[in-house]
């Protein structure tokens, strides 16, 4: 067993490790290491508790759970594609809410077995991780499926949402505290049935423009049920742990809210009044536009002075960021300015791209943001839009009826030729049609991201 104090100042070096951590985390050029210490702060505090704790219980079913967690975690970490990050962010944080919340649970039923008065702030402690922990946990799998395509990102309005919702919502907190003032087994799973409903409720009306936005969210609430759970527990280290994670996550959600331009209401109600009018995919396909060939866009950039590079998802599915770079080499050696316009939520989560773009070894300085790029749109021979739509869409300033209507856009429409490479003429995550894409000023090259500008930097090889 370890010395009280000794363990108090683990707790400490521990806690201490999360906030550096966090901070780390804040800048592409330390978060790797902000991660890494904030995995080793988790792997003292998990490893503390066996020696802290003198009369712990069922150690080999703990072990075997660590075992089997590791086993499952590892590889799927190791294995997952950088663009598939957000959904595996996504399912991290459901199963952290739903742990937190089958916590609860389980303490529940032990208050009620040990025949003792039940401490009321304890109590409401563990009925608040219940609600939480549930809504987190069905809410981050409907997130996860959205990103996943395993249904359709557009916001789902089920027939009278505006009144199920709402009802679903106030039953929740009518039983929870019903819970807290008589405290009865029946009323904790009709607390657990609608909370685990309200979830689902919650996250299908959003469209999948937004959906980071509900993951930063979320990621607030698991934390916030987690820090709960740590008071029910008697554990500080998870009170800290949840705090900091319930407190990042509401700033990052504010900070999403904000580039995106409209309030957080907007983006989780905005579908039960949102009226669309944008075209859909098929409207698109009937209209002609201009397209070129690889030769064509090489002579483009070949004669431009300075180039303005927009990444986006599609470049991060067909893992072309090296191609890119590579393309961005070539003009600079050719004395061609060239820069990325990194728009705030480009990917599908924040810090996707410049994660993508140190990942090719893109030098930080050409990264510049919205705020600092934009500017510089009308100067630029052209701009080359690589798989992004929804982040350089001009509806989003011009069309009131659009889900993203108000959202701050990269001013791609401000170049002076603007270049699209496109698989087809599909909408963006926002399902919407994108009127950039039949501006005069606009070519098309149509394929694979990683295809076409190999494609590309051969041709520029031989001018």
């Amino acid at each position: 067993m370890l010395d009280p104090n000794f363990a108090r100042i683990l707790e400490l070096v521990t806690a201490v490790g999360f906030i550096l951590a966090l901070k780390g985390l804040s800048a592409p050029k330390s978060a790797r290491n902000g991660n890494l210490l904030g995995a080793l702060a988790a792997t003292i505090a998990t490893g503390a508790i066996f020696f802290t704790i003198s009369d712990m219980k069922n150690v080999p079913l703990i072990i075997g759970a660590i075992v089997v967690g590791f086993a499952i975690g590892w590889p799927a970490a190791k294995r997952v594609q950088m663009t598939q990050m957000p959904q595996m962010v996504a399912l991290f944080n459901g199963v952290g809410g739903g742990a937190a919340a089958l916590v609860s649970v389980i303490e529940f039923l032990n208050m009620e077995s040990s025949g003792t008065s039940i401490d009321k702030i304890a109590l409401g402690a563990t009925v608040f991780t219940v609600l939480i922990g549930s809504v987190s946990f069905t809410g981050s799998f409907i997130t996860f499926m959205k990103l996943q395509e395993l249904m359709t990102s557009r916001p789902v309005v089920i027939p009278l949402g505006k009144l199920i919702t709402p009802l679903v919502a106030l039953g929740s907190i009518a039983s929870a505290v019903m819970l807290i003032v008589d405290p009865q087994q029946s009323t904790l799973f009709i607390l657990l049935g609608l909370s685990l409903l309200l979830g689902v409720l919650f996250v299908l009306p959003v469209g999948g423009a937004d959906v980071p936005i509900v993951i930063s969210l979320l990621n607030a609430f698991t934390g916030l049920s987690v820090a709960a759970s740590g008071y029910v527990l008697g554990n500080v280290l998870l009170i800290v742990a949840g705090t900091l994670v319930g407190a990042s996550g509401t700033l990052l959600t504010q900070m999403m809210a904000q580039a995106m331009g409209r309030p957080i209401t907007n983006t989780l109600f905005g579908a039960f009044t949102a009226v669309s009018t944008a075209g859909g995919a098929g409207a698109a396909e009937t209209r002609p536009v201009k397209s070129g060939s690889p030769q064509d866009i090489a002579i483009m950039l070949a004669y431009a002075r300075k180039v303005i590079f927009v990444p986006g998802y599609g470049l991060a599915v067909a893992q072309a960021q090296s191609t890119l770079r590579e393309l961005a080499d070539l003009l600079t050696a050719k004395g061609i300015e060239v820069d990325y316009a990194i728009h705030p939520v480009a990917g599908r989560m924040p810090g996707h791209m410049n994660v993508l773009m140190a990942e090719a070894q893109v030098p930080y300085e050409q990264l510049k943001e919205m705020d600092e790029i934009n500017p510089e749109f009308p100067a630029a021979e052209v701009a080359l839009v690589v798989g992004a739509n929804d982040v350089v869409n001009p509806a989003a300033r011009e069309d009131k009826t659009a889900p993203i209507y108000g959202m701050p856009i990269l001013d791609v429409d401000h170049a002076q030729q603007i270049v699209f490479l496109k698989r087809s003429m599909r909408p963006g995550f926002a399902g919407i049609e994108n009127e950039l894409l039949f501006d005069p000023k606009t070519t098309l090259l149509f394929g694979d991201a990683k295809e076409t500008l190999t494609k590309v930097v051969a041709a520029l090889k031989t001018l």
